[in-house]
């Protein structure tokens, strides 16, 4: 693929070209496919540009413009189309959790990459290595969701999946050479068969502070109800809550329980005062008044799965100094939480959707793990 810097991607906005686009989708081997999406900017994250290369062209799908994106579910199923992402994990959650798209036939070339043993393994260090082309990073933190596309942004996120598919190709021989490609198979195939992030269940806003010891239980009381009020502002303003008021301004105020305007100044902006200032103290007011939260006993594992749990990772971190890669490469912390789980006698089916470390790794997972 030739890059030319000033060749403009073709912008996809409308549903006759979404038909014309996946029309020539289906035609490839295989596409490359990266995802923008708002979360620094908005109060509910969503999908707000879809980028595909093809080795003739590159594509932008505006999600913003468009009613329905069903078209592109059969492309992400195809198992005869490979979808080559670059750390694809956050792609597939955006992707599953707002069009509930399924995906086959997967390439991720930061896997491939951290497969293969390189500790720097982002998108713009091997285009630079690769194809001896700079990535300005300037609009990493672009608010995707603004309209209408600035031709520089457009550009920008041409980049993400322009040279995938050259790199995708460099990569799949250095792994078949060191003998890693049916280890990367087995990734892949995982990542597209991934459960995704569950639900968690709804906990109160204090709880994710509640082991910090320096905050009183009256402390979490305030701090509660100065966290509710955040979350219903941002959600108002369609804001991330970290853009109405940090974390560390909100705890300090809980503890040091500001109860006039004139105590606010300390802690808040001029305009952050004129906006909240008194919601915040009626805030504070309430929960220095509540019956106080309680905390709840952590729900420890047993001794047995602790021991089980730290010998299988200092097996793991041992392997992975002897092949120059991540811990996690050795073992995934899916499959590492579940033989710890399931023992010695759950190996070989916990460990089915990866034969390569099966064979490998199985017999030492299994002395350590007591087997």
């Amino acid at each position: 693929m030739v890059f030319d810097p000033l060749a403009s991607p073709e912008l996809v906005q409308s549903s006759i070209e979404l038909r014309r686009l996946v029309g020539e989708l289906s035609r490839q081997v295989r596409i490359a496919v990266d995802t923008e999406s708002n979360s620094l900017h908005a109060y509910l994250e969503r999908v707000c540009l879809i980028q595909f290369s093809t080795a003739e062209m590159d594509y932008l799908v505006d999600p913003l413009a468009l009613d329905d994106l069903n078209l592109l579910g059969p492309i992400f199923a195809d198992p005869k189309i490979e979808k080559v992402f670059h750390a694809a994990e956050y792609d597939l959650i955006c992707l599953r959790r707002d069009y509930g798209f399924d995906f086959a036939n997967l390439f991720d070339t930061m896997q491939a990459s951290r497969i293969l043993g390189r500790k720097q393994a982002g998108l713009d260090r091997l285009v630079e290595e690769k194809f001896n082309v700079k990535v300005n990073k300037r609009f990493q933190k672009a608010d995707w969701g603004a309209r209408p596309l600035s031709r520089d942004l457009m550009l920008y996120a041409r980049l993400d999946t322009h040279f995938l598919l050259p790199l995708r190709d460099l990569l799949k021989a250095e792994l078949e050479e060191k003998g890693l490609w049916p280890l990367a198979q087995e990734d892949f195939w995982m990542a597209c068969h991934a459960n995704g992030v569950k639900a968690k269940p709804e906990s109160p806003y204090w709880s994710r502070f509640s082991n910090r010891r320096d905050l009183s239980l009256r402390d979490l009381t305030v701090l509660n109800e100065l966290l509710a009020f955040r979350e219903q502002t941002a959600a108002r303003l369609d804001r991330p809550p970290f853009k109405v008021l940090d974390d560390d301004r909100l705890v300090e105020m809980a503890k040091t329980r500001p109860s006039s305007i004139s105590e606010l100044e300390v802690e808040l902006t001029s305009k952050q005062i004129q906006n909240w200032g008194s919601q915040i103290l009626e805030a504070i007011a309430r929960g220095t008044k509540m019956a106080l939260v309680k905390r709840q006993p952590p729900e420890r594992p047993s001794s047995a799965y602790v021991k089980r749990l730290d010998k299988l990772k200092n097996w793991r971190k041992k392997v992975a100094a002897e092949m120059d890669v991540e811990s996690d490469v050795v073992l995934p912390r899916s499959l590492l939480l579940a033989l710890v789980e399931g023992g010695p006698e759950e190996l070989e089916h916990v460990m089915k959707c990866s034969p390569w470390r099966l064979e490998h790794f199985g017999v030492q997972i299994a002395k350590v793990l007591g087997g």
